[in-house]
């Protein structure tokens, strides 16, 4: 078996590389290790992963953009068996201040996917990794109740994928990834190909290069082993399921494995595995000497309150159901950032 990974040098894609190649698939990663440029960071990110997959004999590394048919050629060859999208522009901030480049990584980069991969393997498993953002703004009309550490939905215990999409803000990031998760349905039913989309939740795990903008559990993680500032944007009591990356992959593995043809998921931790920020602030507190100074400064853009993912779908289709508990998970990562808080700290 082979399959082909864009963004694979980051969180998703380079947990995905890894596993499938301890299966002994032949892996192809793509990646343009532009994340550090888009966040502005200082530091090398992904670059980290890129690294880490190069003793895998059975990894085949390609630098490209998914934006360029060449770079795609070359990472398609002559076919592959799975195609496994998970390159993409991430960030709510950087696709408010450059919606153009953000459409152009996010919308155009899956179409140009998509239709490089129909013309060469048809017949192959294509998964994109889509949001939860794409539900936008709808998802605040939900009733809510607020406790002293977070807002819990009233009469419903997640979101499900027939909930309304339409006739709500959804920031640029959300528009352009509904756009590509369009456009993977429609290849599906349109050109009769395997097509799975993932709306996901809270992803993390190790190897995970978190922003102030993206990636925020790994963000906070990463400034409070290193004692550096963290902000929270509103009143900390926003809510997220959280799932352990080796989970989703496991998902996705499921649905290539599977009978189905199309398939439409969200996914996540569930409602049996969520947190607000101001609960993993505790956590942190409780496992670490935690010296971060917290300040906390307005509401961004379109920040639902709370966002917990139905995942009944997911579990009846595909027999999947998260493994990992957020306690083992933050504890796996809080112990990879300790060891590797070189890659963090100011030089």
């Amino acid at each position: 078996m082979k399959i082909l990974i864009t963004g694979g040098a980051g969180l998703v894609g380079s947990h995905a590389a890894e596993y499938y190649a301890k299966k002994k698939w032949k892996v192809i990663v793509l990646d343009n290790l532009a994340r550090s440029k888009l966040f502005k960071a200082e530091r090398e990110s992904v670059e980290y992963n890129w690294k880490y997959l190069a003793p895998f004999r059975n990894i085949l590394r390609i630098k490209g953009d998914v934006r360029n048919r060449s770079d795609l050629k070359r990472a398609l060859g002559r076919g592959v068996d799975v195609l496994l999208h998970a390159a993409g522009q991430p960030g709510v901030g950087f696709s408010i201040s450059d919606p153009r480049e953000d459409f152009s990584i996010n919308a155009f980069g899956t179409l140009n996917v998509l239709e490089e991969l129909r013309k060469v393997s048809p017949r192959a498993a294509f998964l994109f990794c889509s949001t939860n953002k794409i539900y936008g703004e709808n998802v605040d009309a939900v009733p809510l109740r607020k406790t002293k550490t977070r807002y819990c939905f009233v009469g419903r215990k997640g979101i499900d994928e027939t909930f309304p999409i339409d006739l709500a803000a959804h920031t640029p990031y959300g528009v352009s990834k509904y756009v590509a998760d369009l456009y993977t349905q429609e290849y599906g039913v349109l050109y009769k190909m395997k097509t799975g989309v993932f709306r996901m939740s809270c992803i993390y795990g190790t190897r995970q290069f978190g922003f102030e903008d993206q990636g925020w559990v790994a963000h906070f993680v990463i400034q409070a082993v290193t004692g550096r500032p963290l902000t929270i944007f509103g009143d900390g009591k926003q809510v997220r399921d959280v799932l352990y990356v080796e989970d989703l992959v496991k998902a996705y593995d499921r649905f290539i494995q599977s009978p189905l043809k199309q398939g439409v998921f969200n996914i996540g931790g569930g409602a049996n595995h969520t947190t607000s920020l101001l609960e993993l602030l505790d956590l942190l507190k409780e496992q670490l000497p935690f010296r971060s100074p917290v300040s906390f400064s307005n509401w961004r853009a379109s920040d639902q309150k709370v966002y917990i993912s139905d995942i009944g779908k997911i579990k009846r289709q595909l027999g999947w159901s998260p493994r990992i508990g957020f306690q083992e998970g933050l504890e796996r990562l809080i112990q990879w950032v300790e060891k590797n808080r070189m890659l963090f700290e100011k030089r």
